[in-house]
């Protein structure tokens, strides 16, 4: 289901443990990490189509978190024609993404990312709150910058400092991360 523009109506998770820090899925089968996201079906909220996609995507279930806050707009990212399927190009432009700012009141290990058939992600870890910006895949820089921005609001003030440095297009994060398989606390 596309709107008039080209952008598929879709949900953005940025889930967070008890230190702040985010959940970092790595895609199965390729070497890029990304949030959780996933597609609103016909006839679900946002909230509904949150819920089910953290479910297929991570095995937690709304018992397992809490809700923060999510954006108050759509936000949008245009998909490269390399990366669209031949069949879809012309009219499909890219996604559209309410953002939830979800808190993780579950364990680490209620995460099940094999809980669906066709898993999304084959190893997690978390990260520092900022840290996404500087690894995620260019063409969704933008909209992570902006979601993580307006959910930082959110968040305490040593975490908000951050989005002071994110505003106008350029990051001034003086410590950049890499997300090498390995490091970190990854899970499977």
């Amino acid at each position: 289901m596309l709107d008039r523009e080209g952008f598929r109506p879709n949900v953005g998770i940025i889930l967070l443990n008890l230190h702040n820090e985010v959940w970092w899925g790595k895609r199965v089968r390729e070497h890029s990490w990304q949030f959780p996201q996933g597609g609103i079906k016909h006839g679900e909220t946002p909230e509904q189509a949150m819920y089910r996609e953290l479910e297929e995507e991570t095995g937690l279930r709304p018992e397992h978190v809490k809700v923060v806050g999510r954006t108050r707009d759509w936000l949008r990212y245009e998909v490269p024609d390399h990366f669209i399927r031949r069949e879809i190009r012309g009219h499909y432009r890219g996604q559209k993404q309410i953002w939830f700012l979800l808190r993780l009141i579950g364990r680490d290990s209620d995460v099940n990312l094999r809980l669906s058939t066709n898993p999304e992600f084959d190893a997690w870890r978390w990260h520092d709150y900022w840290v996404p910006l500087d690894v995620v895949i260019e063409f969704k820089r933008n909209v992570y910058q902006s979601a993580l921005v307006e959910l930082s609001r959110f968040l305490p003030p040593s975490i908000q400092q951050g989005a002071l440095r994110q505003v106008g297009g350029k990051r001034q994060r003086q410590v950049v991360m890499p997300v090498l398989a390995g490091v970190g606390a990854e899970r499977e």
